[in-house]
Order: structure tokens, then C-alpha cells, then sequence
């Protein structure tokens, strides 16, 4: 028998807890689940698809797989004074491990996980470890936040990397795409920290905020998301709950 709970009010709430075995496999056994807020979930870039709404007007939507995540730790994150429970996600073979990760996931109990990350909650002292989060704590209209590693592109001039207008497009110019003067006079002689030059383009965190959950599909785990999402397809993405959205609530 299994059950699941639904969102509310944009409220993160979890899936309940199988007993687990030593190996970290579910076995059959009471259910032990809570409800519980926390901030992420760890997802997973599957693609773009093209969506209808009711009146018929086409929407560019983006499909990320969400979870199941399982609780590997909860601790207290002193420096930040506030929970933090670990979550894993990606089950892989405990072979591809490192011995001090696979102990860590043997003493939890759990099975090896491709991808932990740490994330905050509200309520962190009853959560149980080995509890499974599902796709289904996010409801259809609610606002999210995706977190990613944008797509690197490699060595960028000024033009492609910041937008700048480039030079002159006469044939007499000779600095169409060039960055132009980038130093100063006697005074101070040198070229200031953070001065926008040619470099590395992309592969950096990026946030795409209040996007909205177009669909949610429990039984496959997917989320549908309006827009884009940064990173390539199969990026590791992090799905939290909408900052704005919240602090207006506030």
C-alpha cells in the first residue's frame, strides 16, 4: 500500500518512509510518514516540449525529472544557525564509490546516491532518514525557482560574452568586434579589477526565478516548468521553492 501527499499553499510536503534494510533496498513494513517543509529538490534536465493551455495558446515548456530524493542526513549547520537535512539523488553502484562515501551511505542505511546535496528545513528534528521526497509536492500554478549550471561556450570576445557594440563597420576600420581601450592615462596606470574583458563564457550558476509548474506527473516523476531551464540537456538542476513568491507571502 502506498500513499502520497500533496502540495498546500505551495508547502513542500513528503512522501511517507518504508522501513529500509541494511543494503538500503525498501522492503514492505509500516508506513512512518510527516508532513515537513523544506527548501530544494534535486532534479535532473530532461528536455523542452511544447504545451497547450485551455485557450489554445502554445506554451514553451521545459520537462525536469524531480526525485525521488532520498534523506541521507539531517544535522544542525551551525555557521547559518538552521537545519539542514542532505539529500541524495541518482542511485549508483556502491562499487563507483569511494570507500568514505559508501560507508557514509551504509551507515545510513541507504542506498549509494550519485548526487548529495544539502538543503535547508523548517522542521528538520522529525524528519526520519531514508525518506523518499516525490515529484507530486509540487502542484500545478505554483512558482519555482531552477538552479543550474548554465551550458559553457568557451573563449568569448566582448561582443558575444557582454553585448558590447564593437567598432566601427566601415571598410576603413580595422576594429570591427574589438574590445577598444581598456587602460588609462598616467593616472592610475593600470587596469581596474573587474574591467569586462574577453574571457570564459558560461559554465556558471544560474537561477531562473518564479517559473511556473505547467504539469506534474507522479507516476514518471516529471515536472513541467514554463521556460527555460539553464544547463544542457541530463544537467543536474536544484528545484526550490519560489524566494519572491515567499517573501511577498511574508
Amino acid at each position: 500500500m502506498t500513499s502520497r501527499f500533496v502540495s498546500d499553499e505551495g508547502s513542500l510536503r513528503l512522501a511517507p518512509r518504508r522501513h529500509q534494510d541494511t543494503k538500503g533496498g525498501i522492503t514492505s513494513g509500516r508506513l512512518a510518514g510527516a508532513l515537513k517543509v523544506i527548501e530544494s529538490l534535486i532534479g535532473r534536465k530532461i528536455g523542452m516540449v511544447q504545451l497547450f493551455d485551455p485557450q489554445g495558446k502554445a506554451v514553451a515548456g521545459t520537462v525536469v525529472q524531480l526525485g525521488p530524493c532520498t534523506v541521507v542526513q539531517v544535522k544542525q549547520d551551525q555557521p547559518r544557525n538552521c537545519k539542514v537535512v542532505q539529500l541524495g539523488f541518482d542511485d549508483v553502484p556502491e562499487s563507483k564509490m569511494t570507500k568514505p562515501l559508501a560507508g557514509h551511505f551504509r551507515k545510513a542505511g541507504v542506498s549509494p546516491k550519485r548526487y548529495l546535496r544539502e538543503v535547508r528545513a523548517d522542521e528538520a528534528d522529525e524528519l526520519e532518514v531514508g525518506q523518499q521526497i516525490l515529484a507530486d509536492v509540487f502542484s500545478v500554478g505554483q512558482k519555482v525557482d531552477v538552479i543550474g549550471i548554465s551550458k559553457g561556450k568557451g573563449f568569448a570576445g566582448m561582443v558575444r560574452r557582454y553585448g558590447a557594440a564593437g567598432g566601427p563597420k566601415s571598410h576603413g576600420s580595422t576594429s570591427h568586434r574589438r574590445i577598444g581601450s581598456v587602460g588609462s592615462n598616467t593616472w592610475p596606470g593600470r587596469v581596474f579589477r573587474g574591467k569586462r574583458m574577453p574571457g570564459h563564457l558560461g559554465h556558471e550558476r544560474v537561477t531562473a526565478m518564479n517559473l511556473e509548474v505547467l504539469q506534474v506527473r507522479p507516476a514518471e516523476n516529471m515536472v513541467f516548468v514554463k521556460g527555460c531551464v539553464p544547463g544542457p540537456c541530463g544537467g543536474l538542476v536544484l528545484v526550490r521553492r519560489s524566494v519572491k513568491q515567499k517573501a511577498k507571502k511574508q
